[in-house]
């Protein structure tokens, strides 16, 4: 989103817009009556910097402006734009966002043209708006430097830059120059090789709300434009726009109106005065006491909105809180208008992108929303039409995502990987000292404790999505200068923005081995996996069983019965065993692989096949207060898919040492009448309890969510028999409703009335 320099103010970089080419009239719509009624096609040349005649492609589709992904893209697909945009032809194309990243929807993924088609309509690709992209892959053309004859629309080339892209606020005040986030500041727009400022004539707060929104912030507040009057008085100034007006529901300042000034007229500002804008940041970013406070206050009040699945902060799945129940909104009419209130409401800007066909992930649970149709000035999602959901309207294929705008931190600045085979891997060096205004030290993070949870900060700081791994030596990355530790006791929670933001050992340094060896790694990826268990399957399952000693003697050798047991009277006597079955889908956007390779897998004669993860999910039962009451299960598994989703083809499977995992779409069955899916539950009194299934519960295997890997059931056991009910996901509730879960009758004395 910015660029580290040595001033104090930092700039946040947002891309749109373009010089506009209307491309009906290179595309004729053929005879008969399946086109009659299809829109012709609009494309523009947009980006920056560029010439005219190449550019980042855009396309004008359903009423809305939208990029094509580079995935696939040919030079034959560029020849079929660039002769929609009314050149004779593309001499080259070009990738991963070199002309700077669109905004809005992604509208063509996979694009697939011979070259000698009439239009990109004819191509073969996945679909309108069917892409699993982001905007750093937005693709562009370079067209040859000659028009079709004849072609309707002309590309008119003006001889000064006519479009805005980047916008930044430049801070003036002293002390908040060094000071991150930006909150306050001249706005100033990109013009040539420097920055231009903004006349403030009819500028209202409309018009900062824009601004604010596309700097990462959900409001405005007021300014004091006498110091700043002084501050023009004292400075040359190069004015570039005026007369701006927008709306307020604009995610940049380029979709609203304005007039640019012409040559050398920039003097000719009536008020004298740029464009000043301040803006206050969410919760998240917030830096002063009563700020601080005020975010307090908010986290007491439970939101009725919250983003899941994202890599980096301002962005996930949307779901919603109706009737105690989290779930998720339906795509249909899912627009930039709709996500900007997701986005504000949550403390960010407005949104970058309206993502759609579940892009960040299925959710589980009821789908509460569909056809979300906001004006964009709403204070809550709640506040927009909708319309409830009906079965038929919607599956989680289509469940709707955001990506917002968010303050500029320059958290990436601080960190950086060194020695890996590609820019997603490295051992992990970061910067201290930066904070006093010194030259920032490099230095190495000390190996010892450094996991999953870890990494994943790491990941997110350096801005390359998820973990796949966190390493904790690293000896054949050995690339670089930098050998000395800085960091020790690196402890995460996993939702940290920065790795200073962990738990740590500051600056008293404790580190066992601190040869450059033994410092922490990572892997990165754009994807994980999301791993639920299927929590109404336990429920319907669940029952007890007393089973002969003489039945269990492979289960005890695998650890799979209480302690307790290896004092009975074998093979005499039985233990009571609560068993159910566990199906555990991957609802991620990458396969669950087990960490360790096949090497190290190890062969269990109970099940006859190999398991590739020690433990795989933990089985307890617990009271109320969380106090184990039976001794609980560490279940290790082999990984397959035992059934997938219709058009998923499975992948990994069991038997013959077969590659183990779980595909994207598929899910792993573990029978109630297989050996150790069970709790032993025979030293366990009649009581009211709770049944907890948690899936990877060491983070072995970096998933993107891991609040919704622990199940819940409620148990009534009357020493005979069981009840299991009310089995959910363990954040599918909402605060109160899990309050009341675990406070049901009879609950709270744990004996049975």
């Amino acid at each position: 989103m910015g660029r580290c320099g040595a001033r104090a103010w930092q700039e946040l970089l947002v891309l749109l817009g373009g010089l506009c080419v209307w491309g009906s009239g290179a595309q004729p719509t053929p005879p008969g009556p399946t086109r009659s009624s299809v829109p012709p096609l609009k494309f523009r040349l947009a980006g920056y910097p560029r010439k005219h005649n190449e550019g980042r492609i855009e396309v004008f589709y359903n009423e809305e402006w939208g990029t094509i992904c580079d995935d696939d893209f040919t030079l034959a697909n560029a020849q079929v734009l660039c002769r929609q945009l009314g050149f004779v032809g593309a001499t080259g194309w070009a990738h991963s966002a070199k002309y700077g990243k669109g905004v809005g929807r992604i509208w063509l993924d996979n694009v697939n043209c011979a070259g000698n088609e009439k239009s990109i309509r004819d191509c073969k690709h996945r679909g309108w708006g069917n892409s699993d992209c982001s905007h750093e892959e937005d693709a562009g053309v370079i067209c040859k430097d000659e028009r079709i004859p004849g072609f309707k629309d002309s590309n008119v080339i003006e001889t000064e830059q006519s479009h805005v892209e980047e916008v930044r606020l430049r801070a003036v005040v002293s002390g908040a120059q060094r000071r991150l986030p930006v909150t306050e500041g001249i706005v100033e727009v990109r013009y040539k090789d420097g920055w231009a400022q903004i006349c403030d004539e009819g500028w209202d707060s409309k018009n900062s709300r824009v601004i604010c929104g596309m700097m990462g912030f959900p409001t405005e507040k007021k300014v004091n434009r006498n110091f700043y009057k002084l501050f023009a008085e004292r400075q040359q100034l190069n004015y570039r726009l005026h007369s701006v007006s927008c709306t307020g529901t604009e995610v940049h300042i380029s979709m609203c109106t304005f007039q640019f000034y012409r040559g050398n007229s920039s003097a000719a500002c009536s008020t004298g005065m740029p464009a000043v804008v301040s803006c206050l940041p969410g919760p998240l970013f917030a830096t002063g006491s009563a700020q601080k406070k005020k975010q307090r206050q908010q986290q007491q009040s439970q939101p009725r909105i919250r983003l899941k699945g994202g890599a980096k902060a301002g962005e996930g799945r949307v779901e919603v809180l109706k009737n105690n129940e989290w779930g998720t909104i339906c795509d249909d009419r899912w627009n930039l208008l709709s996500a900007s209130v997701v986005c504000r409401e949550l403390g960010f800007g407005s949104a970058k992108e309206a993502l759609t066909g579940a892009r960040m992930g299925q959710g589980t649970g009821p789908i509460h929303l569909n056809e979300v149709q906001c004006l964009g000035t709403e204070k809550s999602l709640w506040s927009c039409p909708f319309k409830n959901i009906t079965q038929e309207d919607c599956k989680h294929t289509e469940d709707a995502a955001v990506r917002c705008n968010i303050p500029y931190m320059g958290y990436e600045n601080l960190i950086r990987l060194s020695g890996g085979r590609s820019r997603f891997e490295g051992r992990v060096e970061v910067a201290v000292g930066a904070a006093e205004g010194d030259e920032p030290r490099w230095g190495l993070v000390c190996g010892e404790g450094w996991g999953t949870l870890e990494a994943m900060v790491a990941c997110r700081q350096l801005g390359l999505g998820f973990a796949n791994h966190g390493l904790q030596e690293t000896w054949y990355w050995d690339a670089s200068n930098v050998t000395e530790m800085v960091l020790s006791g690196v402890k995460c929670a996993g939702h940290e923005l920065s790795l200073n933001h962990c738990q740590h050992h500051g600056s008293s340094l404790n580190c066992r081995n601190t040869g450059t060896r033994f410092a922490a790694g990572v892997i990165c990826s754009e994807t994980a996996s999301d791993l639920l268990l299927h929590a109404p399957l336990v429920q319907e399952t669940a029952y007890i069983e007393d089973r002969p000693l003489h039945m269990l003697y492979c289960a005890a050798e695998e650890n799979c019965l209480s302690s307790s047991a290896r004092h009975a009277n074998w093979p005499y006597g039985h233990r009571r065993l609560l068993r159910f079955s566990s199906q555990i889908h991957n609802n991620g956007r990458a396969d669950f692989r087990p960490k360790a390779g096949r090497h190290s897998w190890v062969w269990h004669e109970c099940h006859r096949h190999y398991h590739s993860m020690d433990i795989f999910t933990h089985y307890d039962i617990l009271t109320p207060n969380g106090t184990k009451v039976a001794e609980g299960h560490k279940a290790s598994f082999c990984l397959e898919d035992t059934e997938c989703e219709e058009d998923v083809a499975k992948r990994y499977e069991c038997a013959n040492f077969g590659e183990q995992g779980i595909t994207v779409g598929c899910w792993d069955l573990y029978r109630h009448d297989i050996d150790c899916q069970w709790i032993d539950i025979t030293d366990v009194k009649p009581g009211n309890y709770i049944l907890q299934v948690v899936i990877n519960p060491n983070f072995e295997v970096a998933e993107s969510d891991f609040t919704n890997n622990a199940m819940k059931c409620n148990c009534k056991y009357d020493g005979h028999r069981i009840w299991v009910h009310s089995c959910h996901i363990g954040d599918a509730l909402s605060e109160e409703a899990s309050r009341r879960f675990e406070q049901y009758p009879g609950q709270l004395n744990n004996q049975i009335s």
